[in-house]
């Protein structure tokens, strides 16, 4: 089991880890020691043993707050992924039936025809009237 020299308030302190956790130790340390700084140069003349408490304490309040930021956010992508699926799960949209539309269109000619026929109509009418007339 490795041994690591970790630096808080100054002091050093020999600490044994698991083998690949020296990062992570190292970084935790660097992270106490920080916030161990910050109060130290705040509070004036506290005993080491509360600087380290209240250091302690802040970097597990820091903690609570991300594990609530994670919770929170786990909870999204869930949500997203139940919508995710629910719309895989929804059968296809089908296309709307067409409109169906109907236009008058008179065939080629036609106009020409009934013009004909309307003429012809017209002759035979007025042939008829005067036959009729005398």
């Amino acid at each position: 089991m490795p041994e690591v020299t970790i630096r808080i308030g100054g002091r050093d302190y020999a600490v044994a880890c698991q083998e690949g956790e020296e990062q992570y130790l190292n970084a935790a340390a660097q992270m106490l020691d920080t916030e161990a700084q910050v109060l130290a140069g705040q509070s004036g003349r506290l005993p080491e043993s509360r600087v380290l408490l209240m250091a302690g304490l802040m970097l597990a309040d820091k903690a609570a707050g991300m594990e609530e930021q994670l919770k929170a956010a786990e909870a999204r992508v869930k949500a997203a992924e139940a919508e995710v699926q629910k719309l895989r799960d929804a059968p296809a949209p089908t296309a709307p039936e067409p409109m169906r539309i109907e236009v008058p269109v008179m065939p080629e000619g036609l106009a020409d025809e009934l013009d004909t026929l309307a003429t012809r109509a017209e002759y035979i009418a007025a042939t008829i009237e005067q036959k009729m007339a005398g």
